[in-house]
């Protein structure tokens, strides 16, 4: 660390029961820094200090904190004289400044879940486990939609006495969702990487798994992580506008893998296995298309994963191994790099077209004949399946469903269904089936289904949903199998175009169909006048979120 700091401090005597020290970290966010030191302060008696680091803002988020002090005693701010340019270094502070048995980390736009604290100690205890681990959502704000952090990672009950045990672990590189005996921390030396190091809880998570903790699990919701994708300054993990952020995130993920695979082979193994299922998919389908940032992107990304031991790429799930191999066979981008990104979106898409090597096996190309080995031995519902759609008439689409190097004339499908799924959260709004035909060029088979906006924006309605609506669309594929493969759609033709479409109840329906960043079709729909109004209002706030960066 290179400052020296300045205290402000009011004292309180703890309790018996004060058992944890949350330690807030804030940089220029007066604006939301007090809701997370209130959501801290709230957790109870179990909280014995709330650790505010300051981290040299400007903007007055010191004075902030220092008046919230001033009205709370169990609240203590610590004063960086020097910006350290990460959330490292300030975390670190508030380990060394906390007194209590049990640590917590809070970012300050983000909350603490009422009575995480208590549930957090109370499991610890129990199971004598330096490391306890709740449930975390993302809140994507501020349409207020709640999106589980890996979901079914974690088993509600459950006690590691290994990390080695479950080296699935790996993937929840999250700090804040868990709470930490003090003691273990010092007893191992665990701290965070200091200075501007963007993705410091990769290692500190990659340092904590090493030191094989026994950990303790809850199902509770412990830590809230708001996502603002349209602030004007982006958090640091979702500042993405140049390589310089994926670059950072290889740098984090190369010393993670190490302090793992030197601690466990399992675990490093499953580092690395992560990273191609994970990182590297979340990445690839935000390319863009800009040429120079994916020829950088490529370069970095392939000399890294050369470095890979190959038994690391076959213990990969398919699409990751089939991407990791695609990397390596091409120098530079391919010419078909979009369709490597429809490969890593969620749900995975395969376009065609689709080769065949000597032997009649799948391959990603002519040019690139990558072998898309365990294809056949994915079960029919796990297909990457390809479905197009394209305007058939008013109110009604044309879907055209691929066969996938015959795996799913193998299942025999049957029939479609379109689903929408509210972007805000709740059941999806579904179509009847329809029935699939052969397609008259023999491709694959398709089938004519409805598509009325307008009903699908009154269903929105009775739900409660106001102004704009945002739907996701899906489509589900019932083979005589028994399975039902469910996938997006690819719009094509004149789908896209935005219409104003006349509605008995809304006198007008704006519905802008748009494709999104991983290719699929979604839609935005607009009821009446407010709704319209709503729609203009968010087109501007988005050009002036662009403009500011």
């Amino acid at each position: 660390m290179s400052s020296s700091n300045s205290r402000s401090e009011s004292g309180a005597t703890p309790t018996a029961d004060a058992k944890v020290s949350v330690v807030v970290i804030a940089y220029d966010d007066a604006g939301l820094v007090g809701e997370a030191v209130a959501s801290a302060l709230a957790q109870g008696p179990v909280v014995a200090e709330v650790i505010a680091v300051d981290d040299a803002s400007c903007d007055g988020t010191g004075r902030v904190l220092d008046e919230l002090a001033a009205a709370h005693p169990r609240l203590r701010v610590v004063h960086r004289t020097e910006n350290s340019g990460g959330c490292g270094t300030p975390r670190n502070d508030g380990i060394a400044a906390a007194t209590s048995p049990y640590v917590l980390f809070l970012d300050s736009d983000d909350v603490l879940a009422p009575g995480a604290a208590e549930a957090l100690v109370r499991a610890a205890e129990e199971h004598r486990a330096p490391v306890t681990v709740g449930s975390c959502v993302r809140r994507e704000l501020p349409e207020g939609r709640d999106v589980p952090w890996m979901p079914g990672l974690h088993v509600p009950g459950e006690v590691i006495e290994r990390p080695a045990d479950r080296p699935e672990l790996v993937r929840d590189t999250l700090c804040v969702n868990k709470l930490y005996e003090r003691a273990f921390l010092e007893k191992h030396a665990i701290r965070f990487p200091d200075g501007r190091f963007v993705y410091e809880d990769f290692v500190f998570t990659a340092r904590v798994l090493a030191a094989a903790p026994r950990i303790a699990v809850i199902g509770d919701l412990v830590y809230v992580w708001h996502v603002r994708r349209r602030a004007a300054r982006v958090s640091i993990s979702l500042d993405r506008a140049d390589v310089g952020n994926w670059r950072s995130r290889v740098e984090a993920h190369t010393i993670a893998a190490r302090v793992l695979a030197e601690a466990s082979p399992e675990l490093g193994r499953a580092c690395r296995v992560k990273f191609l299922d994970y990182d590297l998919r979340m990445y690839l389908r935000e390319i863009g298309t800009d040429p120079l940032y994916q020829a950088a992107w490529w370069d970095l990304t392939r000399a890294y994963v050369a470095g890979f031991d190959p038994a690391d790429l076959d213990a990969a799930p398919a699409r990751a191994r089939w991407t990791a191999r695609v990397l390596l066979a091409a120098e530079t981008p391919p010419a078909d790099l979009e369709r490597l990104t429809r490969l890593a979106a969620e749900p995975a898409r395969l376009p065609p077209p689709y080769a065949t090597g000597p032997a009649g096996e799948p391959v990603w190309s002519e040019a690139l004949p990558v072998p898309l080995d365990g294809l056949d031995a994915l079960p029919t519902a796990e297909l990457p399946l390809a479905v197009d759609a394209e305007p058939a008439g008013r109110g009604v689409v044309r879907i055209r469903v691929r066969d996938l190097y015959g795996r799913l004339a193998a299942a025999g499908p049957r029939t479609v269904e379109l689903s929408f799924p509210p972007r805000a959260g709740g059941d999806p709004v579904r179509v009847r089936p329809v029935e699939l035909v052969p397609a008259a060029d023999g491709d694959g088979w398709s089938a004519e289904v409805p598509f009325r906006l307008a009903a699908l924006a009154a269903e929105g309605r009775r739900r409660g949903l106001r102004g704009l609506q945002a739907w996701d669309v899906r489509v589900g594929v019932r083979c005589a199998d028994g399975s039902c493969p469910l996938t997006s759609l690819r719009p094509l033709g004149g789908l896209l175009r935005r219409r104003a479409l006349p509605s008995s109840r809304y006198g007008v329906l704006l519905a802008q169909p748009y494709r999104t960043a991983a290719g699929a079709l979604a839609l935005r729909l607009a009821p009446g006048a407010g709704g319209a109004l709503t729609f203009v209002r968010n087109r501007l706030d988005r050009a002036r979120t662009r403009r500011s960066r």
